[in-house]
């Protein structure tokens, strides 16, 4: 159960509790649709992203939904996967670490995945942290 009430904004239990402010879920809303709308990275790469986060994060709501693959044959989204793994435990990427980046991915692109994984952070945590759970209904 949520620990608050879901307003009467927003499609999904995670907007309904981000609609108390219409504002905010209106431009939340602008963010997440440009951001999973980019071509730049798959559908794939971004879901195994956002799976290996939510048990980071904790978000019941998105760990419902499946843990990451064990089997990532794909260089960019084994990368990516561990960036997110990165951005879990640590608030610097070492320069190593960056490096490691720029052979698979442009520097544009390595924006674009670290604005992903803490966009995607900032959604999970809202949920977790209001007791979000994949049974919540609206």
């Amino acid at each position: 159960m949520a620990g608050i009430s879901f307003s009467q904004n927003g499609l999904t239990p995670f907007q309904q509790l981000l609609g108390h402010n219409k504002d905010i879920l209106e431009k939340w809303v602008s963010l997440e649709n440009c951001i999973y709308s980019s071509d730049t990275f798959s559908a794939e790469l971004k879901e195994q992203v956002r799976r290996t986060l939510a048990f980071h994060n904790g978000c019941e709501y998105c760990m419902a939904k499946g843990a990451p693959s064990k089997n990532r044959t794909d260089s960019r989204v084994q990368l990516a996967v561990h960036a997110a793994d990165l951005s879990s435990s640590k608030t610097h990427i070492s320069d190593d670490e960056i490096n490691a980046l720029k052979e698979v991915f442009t520097d544009s692109e390595i924006a674009e995945l670290l604005a992903l994984i803490c966009f995607i952070t900032a959604c999970q945590r809202f949920g977790a942290l209001l007791g979000l759970e994949a049974s919540c209904q609206i």
